[in-house]
């Protein structure tokens, strides 16, 4: 199932018009409220957002996409800006690529297929940091080629920080992804949970980073 979140109503159409002949199923949207309200009930496997929505723009509804539970749901704005401007706002607020309108149906359809390619040849492919390396498929850790004995939670963690290298991930952010909560207050158990990998993976916790005041961030080994 394909997303197409936009205003325009023969745009979206053409578009939907256009996925479903080439073999996607797809459902269309004209502001963020609906489409908000249909990832509910169901997660899409491609979301196309425009930018210039009614309401809440594209740019928030992406930025809320990748800093929730869907963070890794592949992204592609369709937009009638074409400054360089807007095209890098989007990339750096998450998007998976970018095609400005007018755009030929089929070169969409192209993008669509190639992105799609590209998320399931590395949805199960190992992580590494440093001398850290998790295999999601297996749901194993080794830290300098000793395995590391995990809980569920421990390793749900590690992997959204080692997917997300470099980032800093708020300690909300973190609660309410993988614990499914953001009560005040219970931040603690992110902290809790974080002291206890770091000591698991002995030398190589040091890789997860303290940001004072926000959160944590796995960085790069040398």
């Amino acid at each position: 199932m394909i997303y197409v979140v936009e205003d325009d109503a023969s745009i979206r159409e053409l578009i939907i018009y256009t996925l479903r002949s080439t073999g996607f199923e797809a459902e269309g949207f004209d502001r963020g409220e609906p489409f908000w309200a249909a990832m509910e009930r169901e997660t899409p496997e491609l979301v196309l957002l425009d930018i210039m929505l009614p309401g809440e723009n594209g740019i928030s509804i992406l930025r809320k996409i990748r800093e929730g539970a869907h963070r890794e749901l592949p992204v592609i704005l369709v937009t009638a800006k074409g400054a360089e401007y807007d095209k890098v706002l989007g990339l750096d607020s998450g998007a998976d690529d970018y095609v400005t309108k007018p755009f030929g149906m089929m070169e969409l359809v192209s993008r669509i297929k190639a992105l799609l390619r590209r998320v399931r040849a590395g949805a199960d492919q190992p992580l590494r940091a440093g001398e850290i390396l998790l295999n999601p498929n297996r749901r194993q850790v080794t830290a300098k080629g000793e395995t590391v004995a995990l809980t569920y939670k421990e390793f749900e963690l590690l992997q959204m920080l080692m997917e997300h290298h470099g980032r800093v991930l708020t300690r909300d952010a973190l609660l309410s992804n993988i614990w499914g909560y953001d009560f005040d207050g219970e931040t603690r158990t992110v902290d809790v949970h974080v002291r206890t990998l770091r000591q698991k993976l002995g030398e190589c916790g040091d890789l997860i980073e303290t940001i004072r005041g926000v959160g944590y961030r796995m960085r790069d080994g040398k």
